[in-house]
């Protein structure tokens, strides 16, 4: 199969959707389908194409938005580029411009589009509006949403049942709606994989005492994702216990906010901010770790938790129906919503660790049923419907248009 995956973001960008696309370009291609990708160029103003990687890049433009940019929603040089591919199914992961460029490419050429729904907009809306015409503007997003993925992909895929019921529920969409939890490369996670002398010399980068009882954070630095919560519950924890750290990795426009809220509140020493780290240094983070946390309630899935889970880290959530589709409470993970009861969590997993050991051997049992493979299979056999349902919509259009054809024929005759 000739698959094109058409994306806003793509390596060198690091994000959660990012290492979804690699993570199923390279599964597919282990199952010996050719896979190409058109993004957008983050780093010049020009068309690049990488001929061993199969990687398109656009021009685009900065959207303010992190490194991201958008392009032309219908660029001629990439159409003769894409055209000598011969695709047989486009998988669109975005909504924007390139997304648009996908649906009218796959309309024109008449190739089965699937499109996969990976960002709750709703949560991210202050972005552009900065708390203005809130109400309006989602509307907005729901017909855009609608319009995009109901008119437009003959499947969608979703990662989660939260994900699901807002496009039945809420959106009310009438075609398919696959529920497919994002997959990963669990094996470059797995603690027998990862050398025990980086990680020692990571601890000593990040200056970690051999007592320090590491919660680890991974994510995006920005309001969405609840990081404050962190930073003010470790204030509490270390009235009780100060050889507990907070690692938090990652980049965004709060950042620096966080920084110095960490400083005024004392914890310079005990909150370590690493910034930015290269997607091949993860797995050593996630070794250093004792648990991991998150305090966010804006995830469509949350492929981090997947690689604690693989990494043996327990997991410590907002009680969130994205977080409970992937966590069974008290066997592989544990929840809270309020302060009291995140804490109450930490302090209970510090101070039991035979119940701490007990946790990430589930933890890493259940992670292994997000491995690239099965979530490649998985997408595959909606590739395969998709195909199928264009064929039979092209054979259904065509007797569509010689019928017209015909009644056109006869209106004629009788009118003569």
């Amino acid at each position: 199969m000739r698959i094109g995956i058409f994306t806003e973001t793509y390596t060198p960008y690091i994000s959660g959707l990012v290492t979804s696309e690699v993570m199923l370009k390279k599964a597919l291609e282990k199952q010996g389908h050719e896979v190409y990708v058109v993004t957008a160029n983050l780093e010049s103003f020009k068309y690049e194409y990488d001929e061993k990687e199969k990687v398109l890049k656009i021009p685009g433009i900065p959207t303010g938005i992190y490194d991201s940019r958008l392009s032309s929603i219908y660029p001629v040089r990439a159409v003769n580029k894409i055209k000598n591919w011969k695709l047989d199914v486009i998988h669109s992961q975005t909504e924007f411009a390139i997304g648009t460029f996908a649906r009218i490419f796959a309309k024109q050429y008449n190739i089965a589009l699937v499109h996969t729904y990976h960002t709750m907009y709703e949560d991210y809306i202050y972005y552009i509006t900065k708390g203005y015409f809130k109400r309006s503007s989602k509307k907005l997003l729901e017909y855009f949403t609608k319009f995009y993925c109901d008119t437009t992909a003959t499947e969608l895929i979703v990662p989660t049942n939260k994900t699901y019921k807002l496009f039945k529920e809420k959106y009310k969409f009438k075609k398919n709606i696959n529920i497919i939890p994002t997959g990963i490369e669990v094996e470059r996670f797995y603690k027998e994989n990862i050398s025990q002398n980086e990680v020692n010399d990571l601890r000593k980068n990040l200056k970690l005492a051999k007592k320090d009882f590491v919660i680890l954070f991974v994510g995006r630095l920005a309001e969405e994702k609840n990081v404050e919560f962190l930073i003010e519950a470790e204030k509490d924890i270390q009235k009780k216990y100060k050889n507990i750290k907070l690692i938090i990795v990652g980049d965004g426009p709060d950042k620096e906010k966080y920084e110095e809220y960490a400083k005024k509140l004392n914890l310079e020493e005990n909150i370590i901010f690493t910034g930015k780290v290269a997607w091949d240094d993860m797995p050593y983070y996630y070794q250093v770790a004792n648990i991991f946390a998150t305090a966010s309630k804006t995830e469509t899935q949350g492929l981090t938790i997947i690689e604690a889970m693989a990494s043996n880290v327990v997991p410590i959530c907002m009680k969130d129906e994205a977080f409970q589709s992937m966590i069974t409470e008290e066997l592989d993970g544990l929840f809270f919503e309020t302060k009291e009861e995140y804490k109450k969590q930490v302090f209970r997993l510090y101070e039991n660790k035979e119940e701490r050991e007990r946790f990430d051997k589930q933890a890493r049992i259940q992670a292994e049923t997000y491995s690239s493979k099965y979530y490649a299979e998985k997408v595959l056999k909606v590739y395969d419907r998709a195909i199928k349902e264009k064929k039979e919509e092209n054979r259904f259009g065509l007797f569509s248009k010689i019928s017209k054809k015909i009644r056109e024929i006869k209106n004629d005759y009788s009118t003569k």
